[in-house]
């Protein structure tokens, strides 16, 4: 018999007399040979004789005839395989060697998670991290990682029993087991499991660490277009991706919020679809992607205390009834200001990381203290322009970098729907047209985008969105599907603005720019498509096009205005700032873009709020290059 590589000497590296080997408690017959030396203990006695066990496979009989001593049951003592007979019987003798050296023999083969594929149903060893511990009904499951993936391993106590009460999250064990496909995912079935500490436990830490950051490390991909304003955006989405893999392998949940528009699904889809990828390529569970990650839209353009409480919820529940960590947020096209900041300090309680990616004018000093990534175009002098559907889909490419061909035509999709006047769209719409995908079919996507969010509302929706998106797997039906939805959306704004249309206020401001206002409370209709932010946007565009001047169309409620502005130096985020301060008790609250933005006050203060707005508007300058990316 070979011993395996792994086997090892209780003595020095001297030996003293004979090799006697110590089978651990998974070695077969294959690990046995005649003449060879081993440990054994009795599992019984009889008048013959008495039968002893090498290991939990391997049993056999010492004849009286050869035996010196007597022996009970637990007794250990040296023993010699003196023949293996054909019907797979085996037979010892008593030794009694007065020096030998031991010799640990280990069953099975070292192997890495994603080895274990062509492994299936051989012995092997794993070393790695606990990084969950689920009890079922029947066995417990440890998900253990090595840098290279995630392998469940089922360790049966007795039904609904922990097994191995020992083992903590965490932890750094060696698993010994066999590996089995169950409904095509891998699984390890353990007949050992062994906490691991000291060196021994450093070691693999080590390892692990190497093997992670290889593993995480973000995928070296060219950019779509060639923009050198992207391109210092382009560097942080590399820390943003190497962010999000290591989550990966660390087992841990990721929860993506995002703007339920068309940019804020252009986002949020290709690293949707990113994630899965890679979370497939490297968990040995099927349902991983399913538990890992989940993508939810948000109707507000920031993170609200009910969508984070619903989220902290959740991630509670989930850790207490399935063991698994608490997630990560990931923000896309959202999370950028003040008003998110409430919602993150509650996260901070509980220790939950947030990574944000976004476009909206930033407020740093409040948000960049309370999340562990900032990744916005503003705070590298640039603007709006630079959408995040057009920095999510480098983000996507760089996690998983075979989606390249599928997302060419997205980037366009974002700035098309979103209204960007970069230098770049033209060559995010000529990448869409080498793809097959003209620029009226890169509207209408971007419409039937806005018209399947609004009525999926808070659903993430994601076959239909991806059907739409034309990242599913039927170019059929996502023809029918885009052509349908952006005709109804058509058609339904047709309808709005019809009946809107005879109700808005006009008047020149003391700048010579118009100004168009409308309650979209009263005269628009309510609970339909499109809602009041896209309602007052196609206005401004109806006035933009009639006047071809400065516009500024303002569309209100009891408690809230939208603003949308052209060719007039707006700050949005500034005039709220400075609305807080001046009209104290009118619950100013707000932001958005330079341009583009909403405001909330109390609904006694609207009129109070209005004039303050129009008055600030009336002394903005005038800028003809300033053009509104209208988005909501």
């Amino acid at each position: 018999m070979v011993p395996p590589a792994d086997a090892g000497e209780t003595a020095g590296t001297a030996r003293a007399g004979p090799v006697v080997y110590r089978l651990a408690s998974g070695c077969t017959f294959e690990d046995v040979e005649e003449e060879a030396l081993y440990h054994a203990t009795v599992n019984g006695v009889v008048e013959y004789g008495v039968f002893v066990d090498l290991s939990d496979h391997v049993s056999g009989l010492v004849h009286d005839s050869v035996l010196d001593g007597d022996y009970e049951v637990g007794d250990e003592f040296v023993v010699e395989l003196a023949e293996i007979r054909e019907n797979g019987d085996l037979s010892f003798h008593e030794a009694a060697p007065s020096e030998f050296t031991t010799v640990e023999v280990s069953h099975g083969d070292e192997a890495g998670v994603s080895e274990l594929a062509g492994k299936v149903g051989h012995v092997v060893h794993v070393e790695g991290e606990v990084v969950q511990i689920k009890q079922t009904g029947g066995p417990t499951l440890f998900q253990v990682r090595d840098g290279t993936g995630i392998v469940p391993c089922a360790a049966f106590e007795e039904a609904g029993v922990r097994a191995y009460p020992e083992v903590e999250m965490d932890d750094v064990v060696r698993v010994t087991g066999t590996v089995e496909s169950r409904e095509g995912a891998l699984q390890v079935e353990v007949d050992d499991l062994a906490r691991l500490r000291g060196e021994a436990a450093d070691e693999v830490r080590d390892r692990l660490a190497d093997q992670v950051a290889e593993t995480a490390a973000p995928a070296e991909v060219d950019p779509l277009v060639e923009w050198d304003a992207f391109e210092p955006v382009r560097e942080e989405l590399r820390g943003v991706a190497e962010r999000l893999r290591r989550a990966v392998l660390e087992n841990r949940p990721i929860r993506v919020r995002h703007h339920a528009d068309g940019d804020g699904m252009c986002a949020s889809v290709p690293v949707q679809l990113a994630l899965e990828r890679f979370i497939e390529s490297v968990h040995e569970d099927a349902q991983a992607p399913r538990h890992l990650l989940k993508r939810l839209p948000a109707k507000a353009p920031f993170y609200e205390m009910e969508d984070v409480t619903r989220d902290l919820n959740f991630a509670l529940e989930d850790r207490e009834r399935h063991g698994q960590k608490l997630p990560l947020l990931l923000m896309l096209d959202n999370g950028s200001t003040e008003e998110d900041t409430p919602a993150y300090r509650a996260l901070a309680e509980y220790d939950i990381p947030v990574v944000v990616v976004d476009h909206h004018h930033p407020d740093p000093d409040a948000v960049e203290p309370l999340v562990d990534a900032h990744v916005n175009p503003y705070l590298h002098g640039e603007d709006y322009r630079i959408t995040t559907g057009m920095m999510c889909v480098e983000l996507a490419r760089m996690i998983a970098p075979e989606l390249t061909d599928d997302l060419r035509h997205v980037p366009a999709v974002a700035g098309l729907s979103d209204r960007s006047r970069a230098d770049a769209m033209d060559d995010y719409v000529a990448l869409a047209a080498e793809a097959g995908y003209e620029e009226d079919d890169l509207h209408d996507i971007g419409e039937a985008l806005d018209y399947a969010a609004h009525w999926l509302r808070y659903s993430s929706g994601d076959a239909v969105i991806e059907d739409v998106l034309d990242l599913g797997d039927d170019e059929e039906r996502h023809r029918e599907l885009v052509a349908f939805l952006s005709e109804r959306a058509e058609r339904d704004v047709e309808r709005q603005l019809d009946d809107a249309l005879p109700h808005i206020e006009h008047e020149t401001l003391s700048n010579d720019a118009h100004l168009y206002r409308i309650d979209v409370d009263e005269h628009a209709h309510r609970f339909i498509y499109p809602a009041p932010g896209k309602t007052t946007g196609e206005l401004h565009d109806r006035k933009v096009q009639e006047t071809g001047d400065p516009v500024i169309t303002i569309g209100y409620g009891p408690d809230f205005a939208v603003l949308r502005s052209d060719g007039v130096r707006l700050d949005i985020p500034r005039m709220v700032t400075e609305l807080t301060e001046e009209l104290p008790g009118a619950g100013v609250s707000g932001g958005g873009h330079l341009v583009v933005g909403s405001i909330k006050f109390v609904p006694g203060a609207r009129e109070e709020v209005l004039d303050a707005l129009v008055a600030k508007m009336s002394d903005a300058e005038l800028d003809d290059a300033l053009r509104s990316t209208l988005v909501e």
